[in-house]
């Protein structure tokens, strides 16, 4: 993996210099799994007879404010003072951070439409087609070749999603009634699925692009992504919700939730900048293993077989793609 700054930048002897920003990169990624992976419990600890009460378009233009006051604290704070920072505040600069704010916006729309035209297993399973489309477009787009020997560690990253829904879903149907007996999916479903897997690996591929693309501070770049964040976001929550309250069914868990979804953010944008989708990929797969083991100490959630299968299939991916021992 690449590190966060060069080690001389520190002031440090090399030696000590690799070690912190080791170190710093290293805690990036626990902070980015640790809030990816509690997403799901947190969104169920919020529920109320077995539903959702709050909207969750209002809870993204949430995530997206939060970040994007972060971001504008953070800009003010470390590079308003800097030429090259007066300079790049164009709309030129901006707009390019327009189009994965659209991209993300349709793919949450999609997931709720996605909703209505397959199970949610059936949904878990082929939503692991996104880490291959991820994989497609960043040799494509960013001409990044991925060897053989890559390719099938992302294989594997696949497999340990599908085993994870798998024991995940087989103590769910234990605790709650299925709403299908059986799985299924309709053509409009496996479309919109295939749209889904495809704008969610172009979108992360194009942020890190578009990141990287640009030679501004990050903090910058992050107040213009999360700017069309908040406009999109809103637009899309007013349409979708035009008469109901803001925060209606809110709770103090919607606001750890939007804490927690707005730190993964602004994490990812570190993973993107400093190193590339892929490894994004690792972060999410590693986050289901938080989300299981919150499940155990949250709602007695019994580990299977295949969840321990899902753990070996990480690990083994990991060592393939980084060679790690």
């Amino acid at each position: 993996m690449e590190t966060l700054e060069d080690p001389g930048t520190f002031g440090l002897s090399p030696a000590k210099g690799r070690m912190r920003d080791q170190v710093g990169w290293g805690l990036v990624l626990l902070l980015s799994v640790l809030a990816y992976g509690s997403h799901a419990p947190l969104i169920s600890l919020c529920k109320v007879g077995g539903r959702v009460p709050f909207s969750s378009s209002s809870v993204v233009v949430l995530v997206e404010l939060v970040k994007l006051t972060v971001s504008s604290v953070l800009f003010l704070a470390h590079d308003h003072g800097s030429s090259a920072s007066r300079d790049a505040i164009s709309a030129w600069a901006a707009l390019p951070f327009a189009v994965p704010a659209s991209l993300y916006a349709v793919n949450n729309n999609l997931v709720v439409h996605m909703q209505h035209h397959m199970d949610p297993v059936t949904f878990q399973v082929l939503s692991n087609l996104k880490i291959a489309a991820t994989a497609a477009f960043y040799s494509l787009l960013l001409r990044q070749w991925l060897s053989a020997r890559k390719w099938l560690a992302l294989c594997l990253l696949m497999a340990a999603g599908i085993c994870h829904t798998g024991a995940m879903h087989g103590q769910a149907g234990e605790r709650e009634p299925m709403t299908h007996d059986r799985m299924y999916i309709t053509l409009q479903g496996a479309i919109a699925i295939a749209a889904y897997c495809s704008i969610s690996g172009l979108s992360a591929v194009y942020t890190e692009w578009a990141l990287k693309s640009q030679p501004l501070p990050l903090n910058l770049q992050n107040l213009f992504l999360y700017t069309f964040g908040v406009a999109v976001n809103l637009v899309v929550h007013t349409a979708s919700s035009p008469s109901t309250s803001f925060f209606q069914g809110y709770s103090v868990w919607v606001a750890v939730i939007v804490g927690s979804q707005a730190l993964n953010g602004l994490l990812m944008s570190v993973i993107m900048k400093y190193n590339n989708s892929m490894t994004r990929l690792f972060v999410i797969s590693c986050s289901m293993l938080v989300n299981a083991v919150l499940s155990i100490f949250l709602f007695n959630l019994q580990l299977t077989p295949l969840f321990f299968v899902a753990v070996g299939l990480i690990c083994l991916a990991i060592h393939l793609y980084y060679r790690v021992r």
